[in-house]
């Protein structure tokens, strides 16, 4: 017995329906896991493009494992667009899709470089011959040059370390270094760690210090690096009681920071965000007009 014209047509129509009705349903499920490829991705996941503002940088410990969406950290991160980024606590792979978000979403394009000093399958994720790498990172709009990473000689409870770049800043030549120190009840090992750093930036007439350093800015053990630099807010000093000095923690303390050498700060500005116990620190940087790295 055949089937009917009518009733065929019929049939075609609800499995076109059924079919446009699955695609639509994956390509909502792939934007919910992540960054979609292929033709759909310009209008489903373009959010606007923007600038990155040349002088700004900022340093965000992003709190691994906290398991926050990277889409979530390169929405906050655009809203201040900054020319360079250090980021602690920081997975590979987590830098690598907010990289991604930030580019695809955002219109701002970042090179990256990491200064990882674990690798931790429960921390990153990854499978335990081959576990996700974890530490510090830098993204930057502009290249960067002559990388190192190091990890300190006594990490103290956890492994720690710096990494250091050579990129822009403004216009000029700059010399980055991104750092998390030891725990906050680990002093002594807090100022082993600030003398191996200090000893590096030393070397250089300019220099911006960012990083999770894990103390309040009248702590010994901040000692070496204040000799160096000051703090991209004018009113934290080394001698600077908690209230002095902006909190950049839920827990109320100054742990953050934006240290200079050789570079005079224009204005700063600290956002509190859901999305990690630290709160984000950007500095804008008056470097001067380049005529020379001097």
């Amino acid at each position: 017995m055949g089937v009917h014209p009518e009733e065929a047509i019929v049939f075609t129509r609800r499995m076109r329906l059924l079919v446009g009705v699955l695609i639509l349903a994956c390509l909502v499920l792939l934007g919910r896991s992540g960054p979609i490829d292929g033709p759909f991705a310009k209008s489903l996941e373009d959010e606007g493009t923007a600038d990155v503002v040349p002088n700004r940088v900022m340093t965000w410990n992003i709190c691994n494992p906290c398991d926050e969406s990277s889409a979530d950290r390169a929405a906050e991160i655009a809203r201040y667009a900054p020319q360079v980024i250090g980021m602690q606590e920081a997975c590979v792979r987590d830098v690598e899709r907010t990289r991604d978000y930030l580019e695809r979403r955002h219109g701002l394009v970042y090179h990256v470089a990491y200064g990882s000093v674990l690798q931790n399958w429960g921390r990153c994720g990854g499978l335990p011959w081959s576990p996700g790498a974890f530490g510090q990172a830098i993204l930057s709009a502009a290249p960067m040059t002559d990388v190192v990473h190091k990890e300190y000689p006594n990490g103290g409870s956890e492994d720690r370390g710096y990494m250091a770049v050579t990129t822009t800043v403004g216009d000029r030549s700059v010399r980055l270094f991104n750092t998390h120190l030891a725990q906050r009840r680990q002093e002594a090992v807090r100022a082993d760690q600030t003398r191996v750093l200090a000893a590096e930036v030393a070397r250089y007439d300019r220099a911006i210090v960012i990083g999770d350093f894990n103390a309040v800015s009248n702590a010994p053990e901040l000692a070496p690096i204040w000799k160096l630099a000051t703090d991209v807010d004018p009113a934290c000093l080394p001698s600077s009681y908690s209230g002095d000095c902006k909190p950049t923690t839920d827990w109320q303390s100054k742990f953050d920071y934006i240290f200079l050498r050789g570079i005079r700060p224009l204005d700063h500005r600290v956002h509190p965000t859901r999305y990690s116990d630290h709160h984000m620190l950007y500095g804008d940087l008056d470097l001067g007009t380049a005529r020379g790295d001097g």
